[in-house]
């Protein structure tokens, strides 16, 4: 192990070996589109948009669900346009129950 360092730190001291280490450093670390950073942020944000995608697929299918079932069945519709918009018939009253935590 230490023969290997000795020959690699032997082959850095030349000025071939500095130019192609702070070539290596530049664009690993300094060059702001193709910087291993920035490589890195965006694997990171490619997992995140996966997960999300992944997320809106199944809600989609659940949104079609849900409004093939409001469109074939009228009590459907009816209890939804009571629970979500407040729908009331005529000459009925509607109590809001609001839960305090």
């Amino acid at each position: 192990m230490k023969t290997v360092l000795s020959f690699i730190w032997a082959r850095l001291r030349t000025k071939y070996g500095i130019v192609l280490a702070l070539f290596v450093l530049w664009v690993g670390f300094f060059d702001e589109e193709n910087s291993m950073l920035q490589h890195f942020n965006n694997k990171r944000k490619l997992i995140q948009l996966t997960e999300q995608e992944s997320y809106l697929r199944n809600k989609i299918v659940s949104d079609k669900r849900k409004i093939q079932e409001l469109q074939t069945n009228l009590t459907n519709l009816e209890k939804f346009a009571r629970e979500e918009f407040l729908m009331r018939k005529e000459n009925e009253d509607v109590f809001l129950i609001v839960e305090q935590d």
